[in-house]
């Protein structure tokens, strides 16, 4: 998979199959689409391409009551990449990309940069300026430029549509099997381990620290975790995400995991921690007596999950 940032660079596919969209979670309705979009690709012997922004739209226009992300775009493209994807172009969401009129969007965009041949995007999907592009706009700029749109078609699990909204709304309620069914896989943090104030270790359950770098994350709380990307195998733990209310205070997040019977080096190392189950809400205590004993309860709790399978 190509990765393209911006419309500066010189290396574009000679035509495609694309879709544009946030992508965020790449959960089970975004899979389909992808997969959707392939068999179109396959059919007509054209690429996969996807277009994403950097920051998300709503991230741009309205920072502070944007919904936190799934995922940071470096997640996303590890995920998408798994996917029969061969380009993304990841356009800055900046004023001059939102003050685009539609026909410009369309012309410089799919049209000039990635020589679209067929479109999939929802049928509330809009575009340009004042977002005053509309689906049936496209189909005719479509038409003027050579590619034709379709649109995306829903994807349901028991009934229940699939969307990243769903699986926000799933992780806020600490449903974490109803996330993983629309996901289509446990919900995951990822990033690299960090060195810590070694709290974890002086009240004896060490942890790996993996600094979040974002104040607004979709999940908080106590979780049974598991840990990909140190053993063959993921390895069973416990851990925190939040604020550490009781040891620092700090808005931005952190993601803290002990893993049980684990004897290792894991500075340096990037790790996948899929959570699992929720325990409990993250707490604030009265001294570090009572956090290591609440520590305790936690890890217990976490491996009688896991015992009962």
């Amino acid at each position: 998979m190509r990765v393209i940032h911006g419309l500066s660079g010189t290396i574009c596919p000679p035509a495609c199959v694309a879709s544009i969209g946030n992508f965020d979670g790449v959960h089970l309705g975004h899979q389909t689409l992808v997969r959707r979009l392939a068999d179109e690709g396959h059919r007509l012997g054209l690429p996969v391409a996807l277009v994403l922004f950097e920051p998300q739209p709503r991230e741009f226009f309205d920072k502070d009551h944007s919904p936190p992300r799934l995922m940071r775009l470096s997640e996303k493209l590890a995920r998408l990449a798994e996917l029969p994807v061969d380009w993304v172009l990841v356009l800055h969401f900046d004023e001059g990309l939102a003050n685009l009129a539609p026909q410009d969007f369309v012309r410089r965009i799919l049209a000039e940069r990635l020589h679209v041949r067929h479109l999939i995007v929802g049928d509330d999907f809009r575009f340009g300026r004042g977002r005053s592009g509309d689906h049936e706009l496209l189909c005719r700029l479509g038409r003027l430029h050579g590619f034709s749109v379709s649109d995306t078609e829903s994807v349901t699990v028991g009934g229940v549509r699939v969307s990243s909204t769903g699986v926000r709304e799933a992780l806020r309620q600490g449903d974490m099997a109803g996330a993983a069914t629309l996901l289509g896989r446990p919900y995951a943090l990822c990033g690299r381990v960090a060195h810590g104030n070694q709290l974890g270790r002086r009240l004896g359950f060490p942890t790996a620290n993996i600094e979040l770098g974002r104040e607004n994350i979709p999940v908080q709380g106590v979780f049974a975790v598991t840990m990909a990307g140190i053993s063959a195998a993921a390895w069973p733990g416990v851990a925190n995400v939040g604020i550490r209310p009781t040891v620092s205070g700090n808005r931005k997040a952190m993601l803290e995991t002990h893993l049980f019977d684990f004897a290792g080096d894991l500075y340096g190392r990037r790790v996948e921690v899929h959570l699992h189950h929720k325990l409990r809400d993250e707490m604030r205590f009265a001294n570090l007596e009572d956090l290591k004993e609440q520590i305790a309860r936690d890890a217990a709790a976490a491996r009688r999950y896991f015992a009962a399978g």
